[in-house]
C-alpha cells in the first residue's frame, strides 16, 4: 500500500496582514512550509504533492525537488484543494493518501508515522489526528457520539454554543483511504458560513455512511497553526528551543539556551560555547573551543577552534583558529582573519585578510586590504579605498608597524619590517625596512592663550 502526501499550501494568510504568501513566513531559518515538508519527508512517503496557491511560484522555489506541486487556481477551500491534489496524484484506489497544512510547522516525523500506523492497524476509511486544547479557539470540533465514536468535525464559525465548548479539535491532519477519501469529496458541498467545500465534510460524510472511522492524538503543541505574527512568534520560539536543545546534546555550550537565536542551517562543533543573545544564521559555523558572544550576530560567517568573538557583528567573514574579534566590531563580506589575528574594539573591515599573528587593535577601518603576518596596526588607521570612482587595494607587508592616525591613500604598498610614523597621510609605497612620515614641522606660538583672552576682552 503506498502512501501519498497532499500538503495545504495555496492560502494567502490574510490574517499575516502582509504581502507575503503566509507559508513563507520565515522561522529559524526556514519558511513554514519547509518544515512541514521536511517531517513529511522524514517519512519516506511515495509521492508528495504541494498545493500552492498565491505566491504560486515564489512557494514552489522554496520546495525541495523530492515534492511535486500543483496549483490551486481558485481558493475555495481546503476539500477543493484537496480534489486539486487528487488529479494530480492520479488513481489512489487501495493507498492512504495523508493531508497536512502547511503552516503547521512544530508537526514531527515520528507523529505523523504514528498517524499513518493506527490508519494501517484499524484500516478505516480516516484516521483523523486531534488535540485537547485548553484554548481551542479557532479550530474545528471533534463531535463523538454517545459511544465515543467520531461522527464529524465541525468549523468553528459553523458550531453552535455547546459544540463550541468541545476541547478536542480537528487539526487538519488525517490518513484516507483513497478511494473513500475521493468518493466523499466528490459528495462535499458549500454550504457553510464561507460558502467553500471544507474537507472536515468528508468527516461527516463517512460517518453518515456508516464507514469507519479512527483519530489518533497529538500533542498540543505539534498541532500550532500559524495565523498570525504572534503565533509565528510562539513557533519560533518552540522551534528555536528544539534546536538548541538538539546542539547542546551534541556537546555544545550554553550558558542561556533561551537567549540563543539559530537558523537551522548553522553547524555547531561539540565543544563550542555560545553565550547570550548570540544570534547565528544561515551558512554560520562555530568550530570546536570557540566562544561566541555575549551579543553576536553572524551570518553567513565561519568561526574557527579556540576562536574569541564578542559584541560584534560578522557578515561573510571568516575568523581563523585561536583570532579574536571584537568588542564593538564589524566584519564585511571579504573578510579573512588568519590564524591568532586580532580585530578590535570599534574596527571595521571588508574585503580584508589578515595573515598570522597580525592585528588591528582599535579604532581602525581596513577596506581592500591585504596585511601579512605580525603585522600591528595603530589606532586611528584608515584604508583609504575609494577615490570617487573606484576602489583600490592596500598591501601591508610582514612584521610592519603602522602608526596611530595613519592614512594609506590606495593603491598603496608598505614592505616588510616598515613602519609609518603617527598622523601620516601615506600616498606612496614605502619600501621594506623604511620609516615613512608625512606631517608638517610642529611650531609652537608663545603667549597664544594670553593673547586670546586680551582680544577677546578688547571686543566686550
Amino acid at each position: 500500500m503506498s502512501v501519498r502526501v497532499i500538503v495545504l499550501a495555496a492560502g494567502q494568510g490574510t490574517r499575516m496582514k502582509s504581502d507575503l504568501p503566509k507559508v513563507l513566513h520565515p522561522v529559524a531559518g526556514a519558511p513554514l512550509v519547509r518544515w512541514v515538508v521536511d517531517a513529511v519527508l522524514g517519512m519516506e512517503p511515495d509521492e508528495t504533492v504541494v498545493v500552492i496557491g498565491h505566491g504560486a511560484d515564489d512557494v514552489a522555489a522554496a520546495l525541495p525537488d523530492r515534492v511535486g506541486t500543483v496549483v490551486q487556481e481558485e481558493q475555495d477551500g481546503t476539500g477543493h484543494a484537496a480534489l486539486v491534489a487528487l488529479e494530480a496524484l492520479g488513481d489512489v484506489e487501495g493507498d492512504t493518501v495523508v493531508v497536512v497544512p502547511g503552516d503547521t510547522p512544530l508537526i514531527t516525523t515520528e507523529t505523523l508515522t504514528e498517524l499513518i500506523s493506527a490508519h494501517r492497524g484499524l484500516e478505516p476509511a480516516v484516521t483523523l489526528l486531534t488535540a485537547r486544547l485548553s484554548d481551542p479557539t479557532g479550530y474545528g470540533r471533534v463531535i463523538r457520539d454517545d459511544a465515543g465514536e467520531v461522527v464529524g468535525i465541525v468549523e468553528e464559525r459553523d458550531a453552535d454554543d455547546e459544540q463550541r465548548g468541545i476541547n478536542e479539535v480537528a487539526v487538519s491532519m488525517y490518513a484516507f483511504a483513497g478511494g473513500e477519501l475521493v468518493r466523499a469529496l466528490n459528495e462535499v458541498g458549500t454550504s457553510n458560513d464561507q460558502g467553500e467545500m471544507y474537507l472536515t465534510d468528508v468527516v461527516g460524510i463517512l460517518a453518515a455512511e456508516g464507514a469507519p472511522i479512527a483519530s489518533a492524538a497529538a500533542p498540543s503543541i505539534e498541532v500550532a497553526g500559524v495565523n498570525s505574527h504572534d503565533q509565528l512568534a510562539e513557533v519560533g520560539g518552540e522551534l528555536r528551543s528544539r534546536l538548541n536543545r538538539e546542539w547542546m546534546r551534541a556537546g555544545v555550550s550554553m550558558l542561556d539556551p533561551g537567549r540563543v537565536y539559530l537558523d537551522r542551517s548553522v553547524e555547531l562543533s561539540p565543544g563550542a560555547v555560545i553565550m547570550p543573545d548570540v544570534h547565528l544564521y544561515a551558512g554560520t559555523s562555530v568550530a570546536a573551543g570557540a566562544q561566541v558572544g555575549p551579543s553576536v550576530y553572524a551570518e553567513d560567517s565561519q568561526i574557527g577552534p579556540g576562536a574569541r568573538v564578542w559584541y560584534s557583528v560578522l557578515r561573510g567573514a571568516q575568523v581563523g583558529e585561536s583570532a579574536e574579534v571584537g568588542p564593538f566590531a564589524s566584519l564585511r563580506p571579504g573578510t579573512v582573519l588568519g590564524p591568532e589575528t586580532k580585530a578590535g574594539t570599534f574596527v571595521e573591515t571588508k574585503n580584508t585578510s589578515l595573515q598570522r599573528g597580525s592585528k588591528v587593535p582599535h579604532l581602525s577601518y581596513m577596506g581592500d586590504a591585504t596585511i601579512g603576518e605580525d603585522s600591528n596596526i595603530g589606532a586611528g588607521t584608515i584604508t583609504c579605498n575609494y577615490d570617487g570612482f573606484d576602489k583600490h587595494r592596500t598591501t601591508i607587508g610582514d612584521r610592519v608597524k603602522i602608526g596611530s592616525d595613519t592614512m594609506l591613500v590606495a593603491p598603496v604598498e608598505i614592505g616588510d619590517d616598515a613602519w609609518t610614523g603617527a598622523g601620516s597621510t601615506i600616498t606612496k609605497d614605502v619600501p621594506p625596512g623604511a620609516l615613512a612620515v608625512e606631517r608638517s614641522a610642529q611650531r609652537e606660538i608663545p603667549d597664544y592663550s594670553a593673547r586670546r583672552e586680551a582680544q577677546r576682552r578688547s571686543g566686550e
